[in-house]
């Protein structure tokens, strides 16, 4: 039997004993001697450097839609964006000169997110060659990311391209836009970048969160305690 379906019986004979105790049927609880199993949490493929690259070469930047989509896949790595902050980003919110962008995340928060050279640039030349052209619909003009028909790019949309660019370059990982991000948070932490800096880049409420993300495991929290702990040295 699997942790989930252990996990689901124990938590139904935990609430089954506190109604008998409610019901004053009997005065003990032996489902608190009941331990919870550790449920593994699954996390999602992770794209290499290499390989971000690689999907990122393969964008036609001679069709229209290929500029636009190298702009979107290049901030959303860049960023570490959830797709939704990634189609709803506006052109007042991007401080480009400063190199930050404003997201607006879950729950309408809003955080500022350092943003690349390479991505500015290519934000840059969707923008002054291709945007301009498109037939913005009503209440759309300071959307940044534009479908052919001057309506916002729908999450939908990012998916499908980046799995018809993933398999242009021969990438056989099961990858999404959250793939990206993942990817994102992975190399910083890879790299040496503080835990509470990409908490705050990604927009996590919660420490917990972000350690998912990056992979720590015990064998990362035991080399860096053997680094930096002065009782280890």
């Amino acid at each position: 039997m699997g942790a989930q379906s252990q996990a689901r019986i124990i938590s139904g004979l935990r609430t089954f004993w506190k109604y008998l105790i409610l019901e004053d049927i009997t005065k003990q609880n032996p489902a608190e001697l009941l331990q919870m199993p550790k449920l593994g949490r699954k996390l999602p493929d992770t794209l290499s450097v290499n390989e971000i690259v690689q999907i990122l070469e393969v964008i036609d930047l001679s069709k229209p839609e290929g500029v636009r989509n190298r702009a979107m896949f290049e901030t959303l790595y860049s960023c570490g964006l959830r797709v939704t902050e990634l189609v709803s980003l506006k052109i007042s919110n991007l401080y480009l000169d400063i190199g930050f962008v404003k997201v607006i995340g879950k729950g309408d928060k809003e955080r500022l997110v350092p943003i690349g050279s390479e991505a500015i640039k290519h934000i840059q030349l969707y923008m002054d060659n291709i945007r301009v052209h498109v037939d913005i619909k009503k209440g759309e003009e300071d959307m940044l990311f534009l479908n052919k028909h001057g309506k916002r790019m729908s999450r939908i949309m990012v998916f499908l391209y980046l799995k018809e660019y993933a398999a242009l370059a021969g990438i056989q990982k099961s990858i999404s836009p959250h793939t990206f991000r993942h990817s994102f948070a992975t190399h910083l932490i890879e790299g040496g970048a503080d835990l509470r800096v990409v908490q705050e880049m990604l927009g996590h409420a919660s420490i917990t969160t972000t350690e998912i993300y990056t992979h720590l495991d015990r064998d990362y929290l035991r080399s860096t305690i053997t680094q930096f702990h002065p009782r280890y040295k």
